[in-house]
């Protein structure tokens, strides 16, 4: 499965956090070696932006405290 363009392209959302999450799912994913990596043709990166784009894996930003 390859990432839709056209989902990227009409995200109105902060790309900055989505792109973090992204990159953090794959790690995740990675790290688990979820079976999932093998049906994309072990794309990780791209599976991860598509189950946060999709809605599919939720995120949320969290406020830093100064200490």
């Amino acid at each position: 499965m390859i990432f839709p363009l056209e989902d990227l392209i009409e995200y109105e959302g902060n790309m900055y956090a989505i792109t973090c999450a992204a990159s953090r799912r794959a790690f995740q994913l990675s790290m688990l070696r979820d079976p999932e990596i093998d049906e994309n043709e072990g794309k990780v990166a791209s599976l991860a932006a598509q189950q946060v784009f999709t809605g599919e894996v939720e995120f949320h930003l969290e406020e830093s405290v100064p200490t």
